[in-house]
């Protein structure tokens, strides 16, 4: 919730930001936002939204995924669960399979959102800053599943697996993992 003076508002935010904003309870955040009313009650009341960004180019990808017929500001805030610029490369590869893969998006979504913004996307992969993401392995879970058994939080837990993951790239075993975390969390 946002406060602006004499109004509040919920501020929403796409799913493939939650994760990292939880990283950042406690923080105070810059968002870019976009406003907008939403109808209630067959158009007769309307009710103020934001919707926050962590960047501009961000909430331009939205504004732009959200012309596609069919696709309102809820039903891409709910779909878009992967970076936007993996999105975007979903659209300029044609790649149906990725994008059905969103929730909220059928095969037939999938194929107007190829057809709408084929061509139109295309600068939003171009500026994509390229995030290092370590495959987990597949005792990464195994170590996890341990991790909250031990008394983690699931989302500390993963956090710790990727920092021992991102710290020792020849962990082999899950034990490895979760004797690797106990030691990185010790040292913080």
């Amino acid at each position: 919730m946002i406060a602006v003076e004499a109004i509040t508002y919920e501020l929403l935010i796409p799913a493939s930001d939650v994760e990292k904003l939880l990283d950042r309870l406690g923080e105070q955040l810059e968002f870019h936002t976009l406003h907008y009313f939403e109808g209630q009650s067959q158009g007769s009341s309307f009710v103020p939204r934001l919707i926050g960004f962590s960047c501009d180019r961000d909430r331009d990808f939205f504004q732009l995924f959200t012309t596609v017929k069919g696709i309102g500001n809820r039903k891409a805030l709910r779909a878009l669960v992967r970076p936007f610029g993996e999105i975007a490369s979903a659209v300029a590869n044609k790649d149906t399979a990725a994008l059905v893969s969103l929730p909220e998006i059928g095969k037939r979504s999938a194929e107007t959102i190829i057809a709408e913004l084929n061509g139109k996307i295309d600068h939003f992969i171009g500026d994509v800053m390229p995030t290092i993401e370590i495959k987990m392995p597949s005792f990464g879970e195994d170590a996890i599943a341990m991790l909250v058994q031990l008394g983690e939080s699931t989302r500390d837990a993963r956090k710790l697996v990727r920092l021992a993951m991102e710290t020792d790239p020849t962990i082999a075993s899950a034990d490895q993992l979760i004797q690797t975390s106990f030691q990185l969390k010790g040292s913080q």
